[in-house]
């Protein structure tokens, strides 16, 4: 039995060195070398202090700021321990209901606005931590930021337009804006 045992306790700490210690030091060390921005979290700050990442979401509601995807964690919105999508099917009432209120809540804080809202502000994303909407998502929010901040139309389109990411690697997904950044550099403004 010892025949056996020792070579199977020997396997078992050898795997565990490599891949329980070793693999995940050499990952960790070569992301901190290459990738340093991003293996940190993204995060941005403004007056050394941490306000936000790149790629987590932040809950905005203040119709002086663009307003980004609804999040579907709990218990809190953009809780990143619990990122996940609503997975409420499309005929389920309470995503009906939902989207409904989200409706409500965008023509509530820009009830002039009769053009119709794109999808990803009234639904939450996959992991529910989106950071990114649409330009459509963005330029729906125009007026309203432009009217509650005292600035042009323009202003604020210039903005989105500054903003506004391309495809990754020139053909992967849609131009996209990031919420945060782009709420930053109104305030910078104003």
């Amino acid at each position: 039995m010892t025949a056996q045992l020792r070579p199977a306790i020997v396997s078992l700490a050898l795997f565990t060195l490599l891949t329980g210690v070793l693999y995940p030091l050499a990952v960790t060390g070569l992301a901190q070398a290459l990738f340093p921005w991003q293996a940190n979290g993204s995060l941005i700050e403004r007056n050394r202090q941490v306000i936000g990442s790149e790629l987590i979401g932040q809950a905005f509601d203040d119709p002086r700021y663009f307003w980004g995807r609804p999040s579907a964690t709990a218990p809190f919105p953009y809780n990143a321990a619990a990122s996940s999508g609503s997975n409420l099917g499309p005929t389920n009432p309470a995503l009906v209901d939902a989207v409904k209120s989200r409706i409500d809540a965008l023509h509530k804080a820009d009830p002039g606005n009769t053009a119709p809202i794109p999808v990803d502000l009234v639904t939450a994303s996959g992991s529910g931590l989106d950071p990114h909407i649409s330009v459509a998502a963005a330029l729906y929010q125009v007026s309203r930021v432009a009217r509650e901040r005292g600035l042009s139309e323009d202003q604020v389109r210039a903005l989105v337009s500054k903003y506004t990411e391309g495809r990754l690697f020139g053909f992967l997904g849609e131009p996209r804006v990031n919420v945060l950044e782009l709420n930053l550099a109104l305030d910078e403004i104003r």
